[in-house]
């Protein structure tokens, strides 16, 4: 089957199989590798992408579904952004570098992503609303403490 999606601000028309998860088209296809997969179940969201501006698990929509949707990756958030900072990333991103939000950072797209809808949403969480908007997105290496502290950090910054 044809979809035609628009990948960071870019709409691409791609033949592909019905069965196809996003996760793996916007990986294979669109040659976006910051689309983790670590699960395929959506149990750690290490695949969390932006679509049409909410936040899901790539791993679990199919690229059929997202036919004539906007999917923004975390290689596009600073592109598609129009709060754009200095050094070319997004608030959240820099705020994540700031904060030392990442180690591995194999979980760091798709938190980074999983934050972006949140502040979208809720541009003044409190610690409680990031801990559970972050709730389906897993981190083995930093314990949350300072992912949490950048988002806050971001939210602060972008109002």
């Amino acid at each position: 089957m044809q979809v035609t999606i628009t990948v960071n601000g870019t709409a691409r028309t791609d033949d592909v199989q019905d069965r196809l998860l996003l996760a793996h088209y916007l990986r294979d296809t669109c040659a976006l590798a910051a689309t983790n997969i670590g699960c395929d179940t959506t149990s750690c969201g290490a695949c969390t992408v932006l679509l049409d501006g909410e936040s899901v698990k790539s791993c679990t929509v199919l690229a059929a579904q997202a036919d004539g949707h906007a999917v923004t990756t975390l290689e596009g958030l600073a592109d598609t952004a129009g709060d754009r900072l200095d050094d070319g990333m997004h608030p959240v991103q820099a705020a994540f570098r700031a904060e030392h939000g990442l180690q591995c950072g194999f979980c760091t797209p798709g938190m980074v992503m999983a934050a972006t809808a949140l502040l979208a949403d809720d541009p003044d969480p409190d610690e409680a609303a990031v801990r559970s908007a972050l709730e389906g997105n897993l981190c083995r290496c930093t314990g949350y403490h300072n992912i949490v502290r950048a988002v806050l950090r971001a939210a602060e910054a972008m109002r």
